[in-house]
C-alpha cells in the first residue's frame, strides 16, 4: 500500500515531525511512503515531494495578505503537484496542514473528489472549518458554527492587511471540503473533536488519535544547559513554543518575572532574536531549535514545564516535558489539559497567571507518573488500521 502525505513542513515543527514519524512506522511495517511538503527544507525522510518553491511561497503570501484569500493562491505549482500525485498514484491521501502559502485547496480538492481515493484529514488546528482563523476560542468567537464574517482576527495568521474575506472564504471552503465520499477526519484531542461535529464536517466520521512523541529522544536527558547558562542554583520554569505570542501566552510569562525569587529563573524556547533582545534580566532567551536531543537536554534541566496557551489543540511541548521527568502546569484551555492529571502536574483557570506560578512552585519536585502512553509506535498504528479500512 502506498500512502501519500502532504503538510506545510516535513520533519520540522511539530506537525512535521508527526508526518516524519508515520512515514517511518509506514517503511517499517512495509508500505510505501512518501512526504509532500511546501515550506523550508525536509529532514528526517527520504521521499519528498516539494510543492513549489520560496518564492511561490513569498508570492502566495503577500496575495493572501492583501487579498485574505489563504489557501486560494498557488494554483501554477498546485497544478504540477497534481501531476506528480497522478504519477505516483498513491492509495492513500493522508492530509496535515493545509494553510501556510504553499498550495491551492481548490485545485488539490477537485482533484480527491475526482480521484475518488481514501483521504484521512488529520487537524492540527481550526482553519479547515473557518473563513479565516486557526484558532477562535480564545477570543470567544463561534460565528464559525453557522456562518463566517466581520472576523474579529483578521490582524492575526494569515494576517490580512486591507480586506476581510472570511465570509467569501468560508462558503468556498464548505463547498470543497463536504461531499467526499471515503474522507475520515483525525484530531489529536477530544476538544477538537467535537468542534468539528459541530462544523459543517460533521457528517464525516471522527476519530481521536493523540499526537505521540519519539520516547527514544525524549526522556531524561543529561546536559550542561544550566551551566551553559548560569543557571547552576536556580529554579528553572521553562516555556517551549515554535512561535511565542499572544494566543501561546507570552505576555504571562513578563507578568510572573517581575514576582520571581532570586533563586528562581525562566527560561524560554523559541523565542526570535528579536524577542530575545526584550526579554528581562530573570528570563533566558533560546531561539528556536529543531535539534530534538538539544530540546530533551533543555526540558531535563528544568524544574518544571509551564504552557500557559490561551488555545492549543493537544500541544506535544506537554509532551515532550512529561517524558523528560518534569511536570506540567497549564491553563484550562482546549486539548492542552487532556494529558494532565494529579500525578504529573496541575491546570489552573484559563489567564489566572498568580495560580500558575504558585501551582509551579508547589509541584516542582513533583516525580512525575504518566497516565497516558505518549509512545508514537503505538500511538501510530492506529493511523494503519484506518488506511486498512
Amino acid at each position: 500500500m502506498k500512502i501519500l502525505q502532504i503538510n506545510t513542513f516535513c520533519g520540522i515543527a511539530s506537525t512535521g515531525r508527526i508526518a516524519t514519524d508515520l512515514h517511518q512506522i509506514l517503511l517499517n511495517k512495509g508500505y510505501q511512503s512518501c512526504i509532500a511538503y511546501g515550506r523550508d527544507e525536509p529532514r528526517n525522510c527520504d521521499n519528498t515531494i516539494k510543492i513549489g518553491n520560496k518564492m511561490n511561497t513569498y508570492v502566495d503570501g503577500i496575495k493572501s495578505r492583501l487579498l485574505d484569500n489563504q489557501g486560494f493562491n498557488s494554483s501554477i505549482v498546485t497544478k504540477k503537484f497534481i501531476n506528480d500525485v497522478e504519477k505516483l498514484n498513491p492509495d492513500v491521501i493522508h492530509l496535515h496542514n493545509l494553510h501556510g502559502y504553499y498550495i491551492n485547496i481548490e485545485i488539490l480538492f477537485k482533484y480527491l473528489k475526482k480521484a475518488d481515493k481514501k483521504v484521512i484529514w488529520t487537524l492540527h488546528d481550526c482553519w479547515s472549518f473557518t473563513g479565516h482563523c486557526p484558532h477562535f476560542d480564545y477570543v470567544g468567537c463561534d460565528k464559525w458554527k453557522t456562518f463566517c464574517y466581520n472576523c474579529p482576527q483578521t490582524q492575526e495568521y494569515p494576517k490580512s492587511l486591507f480586506w476581510d474575506s472570511s465570509s467569501i472564504n468560508y462558503v468556498k471552503k464548505k463547498e470543497l471540503f463536504t461531499g467526499l465520499k471515503d474522507m475520515t477526519i483525525v484530531t489529536p484531542s477530544y476538544w477538537l473533536a467535537n468542534l468539528v461535529k459541530q462544523s459543517f464536517l460533521k457528517d464525516y466520521p471522527v476519530k481521536v488519535i493523540n499526537n505521540g512523541i519519539d520516547l527514544k529522544v525524549f526522556k531524561p536527558t543529561k546536559s550542561r544547559v544550566r551551566q551553559l547558562y548560569n543557571l547552576e542554583d536556580k529554579r528553572i520554569f521553562l516555556g517551549v513554543a515554535n512561535v511565542w505570542n499572544k494566543r501561546k501566552g507570552y505576555e504571562y510569562f513578563f507578568k510572573m518575572a517581575k514576582h520571581l525569587k532570586e533563586n528562581e529563573a525562566i527560561v524560554l524556547v523559541g523565542v526570535t532574536n528579536k524577542q530575545k533582545n526584550e526579554l528581562t534580566r530573570n528570563i533566558v532567551g533560546i531561539t528556536r531549535t529543531h535539534n530534538t536531543k538539544q530540546l530533551a537536554q533543555i526540558y531535563t534541566a528544568a524544574d518544571i514545564f509551564i504552557n500557559p496557551t490561551l488555545e492549543d489543540n493537544y500541544p506535544t511541548t506537554n509532551l515532550e516535558a512529561l517524558a523528560c521527568g518534569i511536570p506540567v502546569v497549564t491553563f484550562n484551555t482546549g486539548g492542552s489539559v487532556e494529558p494532565i492529571s494529579k500525578s504529573c502536574g496541575a491546570i489552573v483557570d484559563k489567564g489566572d497567571w498568580k495560580s500558575m506560578l504558585k501551582q509551579a512552585r508547589k509541584i516542582s519536585h513533583m516525580k512525575v507518573i504518566l497516565q497516558i502512553n505518549f509512545n508514537k509506535e503505538d500511538l501510530y498504528k492506529e493511523y494503519l488500521k484506518l488506511y486498512e479500512l
